[in-house]
């Protein structure tokens, strides 16, 4: 199946009844794109969804253009760590419905066999952290990740509330 028809399937599984859907993003390092994700979608509104992020060899810090393009973008900023994809098999951890890498490095990586089996799609983002040169440029780099993010979630989730007043997310 390609990535364009697989990433357009609605979610199925546990959460598909009005369960909350658990969805985890990975990126190796834990510090910009998958932490966007997990933002932009657990800023949402939607209460059946629920994000996380992890990284394969965690950064140990949120990348500062990551929590600034999300401020700018009116998402909330709280809580959001660098963490180990190890956390979400350990007991007691949420039962993924879909796992998304979200950098190349990470969907080349063997990913570890998720309990309850999720889907896993694979979205290939470019690394905002190493675009630019000045301060701006950096910036606006995570932003069009952030846009970005917003429309492959609306895509990828039709029935998803218009994500916050960004203009033109939901045409990308």
């Amino acid at each position: 199946m390609s990535a364009a028809i697989r990433d357009s399937l609605p979610m199925t599984g546990p959460g598909a009844q009005g369960v909350v859907r658990n969805m985890l993003f990975l990126c190796t390092h834990n510090s910009a794109r998958s932490i966007l994700a997990e933002a932009i979608l657990n800023g949402s509104g939607d209460p059946r969804l629920r994000a996380y992020s992890a990284g394969s060899a965690p950064s140990g810090r949120v990348n500062p253009y990551a929590i600034e393009a999300l401020i700018l973008l009116g998402y909330d900023v709280r809580g959001l760590r660098s963490k180990s994809w190890r956390e979400f098999l350990e007991p007691g951890a949420p039962v993924l419905d879909r796992v998304v890498t979200v950098c190349d490095s990470a969907a080349a990586e063997v990913c570890p066999a998720w309990p309850g089996g999720p889907e896993v799609v694979h979205w290939g983002l470019e690394d905002p952290s190493v675009a630019g040169t000045t301060d701006a440029e950096r910036l606006g780099a995570f932003l069009a990740t952030a846009h970005e993010i917003e429309g492959r979630l609306s895509r990828m989730l039709p029935g998803l509330p218009p994500l916050r007043d960004s203009p033109g997310a939901l045409d990308r």
